[in-house]
Order: structure tokens, then sequence, then C-alpha cells
């Protein structure tokens, strides 16, 4: 069995790692020379007219973004109009939507995973749509969202649902039918009802699956929404991020993606802690 590490030894190492990568990209970014050769007619298309004009971005260095980082964090939430507002405003954004669409995932996928789990039958029944739907990527569903539901921040809760969906249910169906059998039978030795079964036994056995789809689902549904941003725009830090992209703004660019980070890194362990604390040891 590997020996456990102490928490500083790791942190000292991982400071020491993060400072030799942000020196080694501010000499990188510091030594870089101007005027380059002549940009490819397509790519100057897409990037406007800075690039049909031969004019270069150079990539931020790391205390560019760190004081651009500064900037945005002292007000983070101010709204100055439709499309000028502060990234903790788009953020809050995207994360009302993954809540809506994976808490609507969360009341479908339990429910109908515990009758997956507890019946063979409907188990068998429903395995082959499941198994059909699952891989389907989400935003192959945006289109006909969009087309059917005519409300594009709707159309992307929908893709959060969607994608959230398949970790909890199957997650739910494997927790609920891997129940040991023992246990299923004294309860029915002391005459435990299906709903008091359900609650008192199969529930607290099969939650910390339970909850491992969930930490799954609120993975994907968090790397989906910035996607889904970038499609139908509007709001939200998909939709900020690909508004700087076309304002040419690489740091901006660089920040969001850390801040998609992070968030995504606190709502994994929110979950992990709730897992936890619901695990239990034999």
């Amino acid at each position: 069995m590997a020996r456990a590490v102490p928490a500083w030894r790791s942190a000292l190492l991982s400071c020491v790692l993060l400072a030799l990568f942000l020196g080694g990209w501010e000499l990188a970014s510091g030594s870089g020379a101007g005027g380059g050769p002549a940009v490819d007619p397509e790519y100057a298309a897409l990037l406007g007219q800075a690039a049909a004009s031969g004019g270069q971005t150079p990539f931020p260095k790391p205390s560019e973004i760190g004081l651009r980082l500064w900037e945005l964090l002292r007000d983070p939430f101010y709204v100055r109009g439709t499309n000028d507002q502060g990234i903790g405003v788009q953020i809050a954004y995207s994360l009302l939507r993954v809540a809506a669409g994976f808490g609507l995932a969360t009341l479908v996928a339990i429910p109908l995973g515990f009758l997956i789990g507890m019946s063979p039958l409907l188990s068998a029944a429903l395995n082959p749509f499941i198994q059909v739907l699952r891989p389907v990527s989400p935003l192959a569903w945006m289109p006909l969202a969009l087309f059917t539901i005519k409300d594009s921040a709707i159309s992307a809760i929908f893709v959060i649902f969607i994608c959230s969906l398949w970790p909890m249910l199957l997650n739910t169906a494997f927790g609920v039918g891997d129940v040991r059998r023992e246990w299923l039978n004294v309860a029915r030795t002391l005459e435990a009802g299906t709903w008091k079964t359900a609650f008192r036994v199969i529930l607290p056995a099969a939650a910390p699956t339970i909850l491992t789809g969930m930490r799954i689902s609120i993975g994907i549904a968090w790397l989906v929404i910035v996607a889904a941003e970038m499609l139908v725009g509007g709001t939200g830090i998909g939709y900020w991020v690909w508004n700087q992209w076309n304002n040419l703004s690489l740091a901006d660019i660089v920040i969001a993606i850390l801040l998609i980070g992070v968030v995504g890194l606190l709502l994994d362990r929110a979950l992990g802690a709730a897992a936890r604390m619901v695990a239990w040891q034999e």
C-alpha cells in the first residue's frame, strides 16, 4: 500500500511547478518578435480587420493576465448594458442554467433509476433506448431544442438536462440493483413494506453510488454549458469567452478558462464532500 504523502509537501511541489511554469511563460512571452510573416487569408477573415491589415495580437504575459484579473474581480457584478456585464454576472447566469438543468435531471433520473434498479423487466426494456441516446452529444440536441422551444436560455437548460440525465440514471440504477440480497431479505423478514424498504434500506445503501453519478453529471453539465452559451449567445461565461475572442482579448479568454476551471473544481469538491458524508464502511 502506498505511503501517505504530507499535504504540505504536495502543496509545496505544486507551488514550485506553478512558479516554474509562469516564469517560463513570462520569459517566452517577453522574447517574442513583432512583425511576423504574412497572414493566411482564411485566418485573416476569421480574426477580422486586425489580422487583415497584418497586425498581430501578442499572447499576454502572466503579469498582464494577473493585472487584468484584478481589474475584473474588483467589480465583477456590474451591469452597464446588455453586452457589458461583469464576469461575476456571466458566471452567475451559467450557474443558474446549470442548476436548473441539473435539478430537473435529478428529479427525473433518481426516481426512474430506482424503478429500473428494482425491476429487471423494466431495466431490460429501457436499456436499448438508454444505450442509443446516451452517446449522443448534448449539443446535437441544441438545433431541435431551439426549433421546438424557441428560447435560447431554456434550450441551454434543456441541453444541460440531457447531459446530466444519463450518469445519474445509470449510477442510480446500478446502486439500487447492487444492494445486498441479505439486507433485502432482512427487510422482508421484518415485514417492512415496499416504501419503507426503499427509503430505509435501499436508499442509504445506494446513496454513495447515486452521489457519484451526480458528481459526474455536474462536471459534464458545467463543461457543456460553456459550449452551449457560445452557440446561443446572450449571457453566460461561454458567451463571454466568445465575445472576448471576437474582440481579440486573449487575456480575458485565459482568465475565463481559469475561472471555469476553478468553478468546476468547487462544484466537484462540493458533491465529493456530500458523497463522503453518506459513504459507509464495512
